[in-house]
């Protein structure tokens, strides 16, 4: 649960929409040569408040990748809608939105080539970036990575390396950073009012597959605490929803 807005946050500006708070995981390294195969989306409102999430695991459409890493086996994405199924759902959360994540230009990346290998080019929409806040707003730390950012911010343990904790504790690390008294309101409220002027493409909502079946979405969920190199993976709970949901 994303706790409330600090006393320190300052007012959005009119007409804001807010943020979506992405992150994904992926096949590899690379958004050329790899493929997401898992997405979420936290929706905070211009003035931090919660609005809903987005999750779910995807058809890469050949091999999962490190799975030492993101601990998503190949049955697990069996079903699992292909990206080009959401790709309408993530439009219409994405649109009027700044986008952030922690070293958001990699999550940006892959967002970009996924859309681009349907035919759908991505606006220029503005970017807030966690790992850059926490650099200028968070005590000196060993290293900027999103485990260690969010030891510095006092923000406890989350399930890392799966797409809905890391966007969640993302977006808590967003809250503390513009909450801090060092951060001037211009780091936020501009690209808030740049993305309200970007037009943002549209497509058909895909209700079903040519067998007449649902759009399913597969939502992973782990425990809270962190997966140390060499211990045993917590337990990760996924649920396979029949239908094309909305957020919540």
């Amino acid at each position: 649960m994303l706790p409330r807005p600090t006393s320190g946050t300052p007012e959005a500006p009119a007409g804001a929409r807010g943020f979506a708070v992405v992150d994904v995981e992926a096949t590899g390294r690379s958004p050329w040569r790899h493929r997401v195969v898992e997405i979420a989306v936290v929706l905070l409102d211009a003035g931090l408040r919660p609005e809903g999430e987005f999750a779910t695991l995807l058809d890469p459409l050949g091999p999962v990748g490190p799975t030492h890493v993101h601990r998503i086996r190949q049955a697990d994405v069996e079903g699992a809608p292909r990206f080009r199924e959401i790709a309408p759902r993530l439009l219409e959360l994405l649109s009027g939105r700044v986008l952030v994540g922690h070293h958001v230009s990699c999550d940006h990346g892959f967002l970009d080539r996924e859309f681009a290998r349907i035919g759908v080019p991505l606006p220029p929409v503005p970017l807030l970036c966690t790992m850059r806040l926490a650099r200028e707003h968070l005590p000196p730390a060993p290293g900027y990575g999103l485990a260690a950012c969010v030891e510095a911010a006092g923000l406890g343990w989350y399930p890392a390396h799966t797409a809905l904790g890391d966007a969640r504790v993302t977006a808590e690390l967003l809250r503390h950073c513009l909450g801090a008294p060092s951060c001037p309101p211009e780091d936020w409220a501009v690209p808030l009012r740049e993305a309200a002027g970007v037009p943002w493409p549209r497509l058909g909502r895909a209700r079903s597959r040519p067998s007449g079946d649902a759009v399913p979405l597969v939502r992973r969920e782990a425990p809270y605490g962190p997966w140390l190199p060499g211990s045993q993976a917590p337990a990760v709970v996924l649920t396979r929803c029949g239908a094309m949901g909305s957020t919540a």
